[in-house]
Formats: structure tokens, C-alpha cells, sequence
């Protein structure tokens, strides 16, 4: 039986998560990351039939991808030298922000999206619900999602 296996790349610059789903990796180079782990919180570790990875992307697309770039708050480091010259990395409260709040605060952030893509255009669907409100609306959406898997493997066997 195939297997999905998340991926996630994040951008360095500009701190935007793609999530993928890929049909076959080695075991070897599934490596939990930070960024991975949401997606193990999210969605349980549990394992995910292939026929069902339309209904991943969908939800992943619509629902998961729009909370961690706009409503999920994220830790950003600060690198302190300290008094033997070593860098050390702080995560002071006030760097505390959502992957949109990091990306308007970059210089010249305007011209980080793809083409197409602006400021306003982002802060549109930023702006359109509260945290709150979009993190029930994924919660409803995740129930559902995994309703139709559970449904589908009961099928399937």
C-alpha cells in the first residue's frame, strides 16, 4: 500500500510554508523539523491512504496553509552576542508575530510575493476573519477531513 508523506519548505527570506504530499521517499530523509511538526499536530500521525490525497491538498490549501501564514503565531530569534563574543539566539515576546506580520516587516517586503501576489491583497485575507474564528473554521474542516478518510478506510478493508 502507498504511502503519503508530508513535506514542508519554508522559504528562507520570506518565511512562506508550501506544503506538499509525495507518493514515495525513503525513510531515510523523513527527518522531523520544527516546520514538520505541524503537520504531525495537526493532523495526527496516523497513516493516510493515497487515494486521499486530493482531500489532503484541499485541506491543506483552504484551510491549514492560510492559519500558519496568517493567524498562527510563530517565535522569530534574535541573535545576542554575548560577552565572550558567542552568538546566542533570544526569542524575545516582542518578535513574537504571525509569518504575515514577519513578512510586512521585512525592508522592502513588497517585492517578496510572487508576481501577482501584493501587500494588500494579503492583508485582505489576513484581516478577513479573527484567529479565533479561523482556527474553529480548520477545527470543523479537520473533523470533516478525517470523517472522510475514516469513511474511505472502512471502505476500502
Amino acid at each position: 500500500m502507498a504511502h503519503l508523506y508530508p513535506i514542508n519548505a519554508v522559504d528562507e527570506i520570506t518565511q512562506w510554508e508550501i506544503v506538499a504530499s509525495v507518493e514515495r521517499i525513503s525513510e531515510a530523509y523523513l527527518v522531523e523539523t520544527k516546520n514538520g511538526s505541524v503537520l504531525g499536530k495537526n493532523l495526527g500521525y496516523a497513516h493516510i491512504p493515497q487515494a486521499c490525497a486530493e482531500l489532503l491538498n484541499e485541506y491543506h490549501k483552504g484551510f491549514l496553509n492560510p492559519y500558519i501564514n496568517f493567524h498562527r503565531p510563530c517565535f522569530f530569534p534574535v541573535s545576542v552576542i554575548d560577552h565572550r563574543g558567542r552568538i546566542k539566539k533570544t526569542y524575545p515576546y516582542e518578535e513574537v508575530m504571525t509569518l504575515y506580520e514577519r513578512l510586512k516587516s521585512v525592508p522592502r517586503a513588497g517585492g517578496y510575493p510572487r508576481p501577482g501576489v501584493t501587500l494588500e491583497k494579503l492583508g485582505t485575507i489576513a484581516n478577513q476573519m479573527s484567529a479565533n474564528q479561523f482556527a474553529e473554521r480548520m477545527v470543523n474542516a479537520r473533523s470533516k477531513f478525517l470523517q472522510q478518510i475514516t469513511r474511505f478506510a472502512n471502505w476500502v478493508a
